[in-house]
């Protein structure tokens, strides 16, 4: 590999940690194989750009053009394809995020390269190793790609972002947008005003069925606050309305590995476990001692989870404001 090109994410005052992430994991393959390594980000500010210098990334390029007012996809991938075109890379990574999964397949698609999603581990030894889940997780594969130029989507909170301080510099690219590159544009966003998102959130409180309605969420919420945790569901409560589908974690939601997982009234179906399985801690509160949930779990309470979360909410609170 001659360059490496991470796509960042800009939010707030600096980046999303998944982009954080991708340059610890770009940085160190670029290490490995003494490639380039450089990021892009659409439409971000100054002291968006410069917090990535934290993590060790040089050279970074703002892509900016006026009809980037609203997010499209079929817009922002031309742009990273122009650029690509200009700068040259033979590595391109994307999180494995909604942003991710839209604009990283159109990106191998133009380029008729190879592409790996969701992946969690990277090696190089003279060629790209690349390790991702298969069969909802109960496995993973060594996957390598023949293609010249490669693109891939990392899964968040698996890889570890590591501060390495370096000097930035920061360019600016126009690319060539039109009104017939506007094909696909959100008109609108839900709103998540103040709400982590599972997809980035360290930890992760989610309830399932056995939460009984959506007038008992309260108690996942309150043990979520005291945890300084993303609240996050099981297809059974999005799917009976008590919870929107962002908080989804699934097969057909979202896929996450934060450091704490902790399920309440889940059951374990095999379509949830696919979703958090690679959790690096996970805690199971079920009042049925038989649950799937149990046999992933490290940790496990069998009990009624309107007994159970109060009593532990209480517990954290305490102990974390002493």
């Amino acid at each position: 590999m001659k360059k490496i090109l991470v796509y960042l994410e800009p939010q707030k005052d600096g980046l999303k940690r998944s982009s954080y992430e991708l340059i610890t994991a770009a940085k160190a393959l670029s290490e490995k194989s003494q490639a380039a390594l450089f990021g892009c980000a659409v439409e971000a500010n100054e002291n968006q750009l410069n917090s990535a210098a934290a993590y060790g990334l040089t050279d970074v390029i703002n892509i900016k053009h006026n009809l980037f007012e609203k997010y499209s996809s079929t817009a922002y991938s031309s742009a990273i394809n122009q650029l690509i075109d200009s700068e040259g890379a033979d590595l391109i990574i994307f999180a494995a995020n909604s942003a991710g999964i839209e604009l990283a397949p159109r990106i191998a698609a133009r380029n008729a390269c190879g592409y790996v999603s969701d992946c969690v581990g990277l090696d190089y030894d003279g060629e790209l190793i690349i390790r991702k889940p298969v069969y909802a997780g109960k496995a993973h594969i060594k996957v390598k790609i023949n293609t010249a130029r490669k693109v891939l989507s990392l899964r968040p909170n698996v890889f570890t972002a590591s501060k390495s301080e370096a000097s930035i510099s920061i360019r600016g690219f126009s690319p060539n947008i039109t009104e017939a590159d506007l094909k696909v544009v959100t008109t609108s966003q839900i709103k998540n005003e103040g709400k982590l998102d599972v997809l980035e959130a360290e930890i992760i409180v989610s309830g399932g069925r056995g939460i009984k309605g959506p007038e008992n969420y309260n108690l996942i919420e309150n043990l979520a606050k005291a945890l300084g945790a993303a609240v996050g569901a099981s297809r059974a409560v999005v799917d009976a309305g008590w919870r929107p589908h962002a908080e989804q974690v699934g097969q057909t939601g979202k896929t996450v590995s934060p450091s704490l997982y902790v399920a309440c009234g889940i059951s374990g179906a095999i379509q949830h476990l696919a979703g958090m399985a690679s959790s690096k801690t996970i805690l199971a509160i079920n009042k049925d001692k038989d649950a799937p949930i149990f046999k992933v779990a490290d940790y496990g309470i069998v009990g009624d989870i309107f007994e159970v979360l109060p009593r532990l909410t209480e517990k954290i609170s305490h102990s974390l404001n002493r």
